[in-house]
């Protein structure tokens, strides 16, 4: 009877162990891999969040200059970790280099 009451929020998902550890272990995979593709200068992280469709991994880049770029994936998602390091450090790097032509513009 509570379940359908629209105050009652959405239902968690219960997730094992072993996938979170599989979902940290890809985490660190695509974030290891995207800083080895990049300057130093250009900052990686990455966190595990709980969503609505269970535990999701994001990984962020924040270039020299510019705006964050950040791909999420969880954990029942087939995400190939090398794909997606190559696709979001070319990302990083568009949007540093976007944020540099733009300030060249300007003066």
């Amino acid at each position: 009877m509570h379940g359908n009451t629209p105050y009652a929020g959405r239902e968690k998902l219960d997730v094992s162990p072993e996938r979170r550890r599989a979902l940290r272990r890809e985490l660190t995979n695509v974030a290891t891999s995207t800083r080895a593709l990049l300057p130093d200068d250009f900052l990686v992280g990455g966190e595990i969040s709980d969503g609505a469709d269970g535990p999701r991994a994001t990984v962020a880049v924040r270039p020299p200059s510019g705006s964050v770029v950040s791909t999420g994936f969880g954990y029942d998602e087939d995400a190939d970790p090398t794909t997606l390091a190559q696709e979001l450090a070319a990302g990083a790097v568009i949007e540093a280099r976007r944020s540099a032509d733009v300030a060249q513009t300007a003066s």
